[in-house]
């Protein structure tokens, strides 16, 4: 009996997330449903000396019916402060 896991995508996801399409043999990216604002599909919480920091990416959602994949970045340089925070928060963790 084939195992299929079908999820949403994520920012940053958990650890489970890879745990749950590491122990399927198929796994689905389910985007094709409505998008949700101030949730976990474009930003998450990272760890850093000062406390929890929010990484967001900035998104247009025109319609409360729009799906995760219409949904456009606003910013084409979000990755950039986000990496950059990221590296500074971690740089020092083992397997960084």
């Amino acid at each position: 009996m084939k195992k299929v896991a079908i999820l949403q995508s994520n920012y940053i996801p958990w650890k489970g997330y890879f745990d749950i399409i590491g122990s399927v043999d198929e796994f689905v990216l389910y985007d094709d449903m409505q998008y949700t604002k101030n949730d976990w599909r474009n930003r998450n919480k990272i760890k850093t000396q000062n406390g929890l920091q929010w990484l967001s990416i900035a998104v247009r959602q025109e319609s409360l019916h729009q799906k995760i994949n219409e949904t456009m970045i606003t910013d084409a340089k979000w990755h950039v402060n986000h990496w950059k925070s990221i590296a500074q928060s971690y740089a020092k963790a083992p397997f960084f």
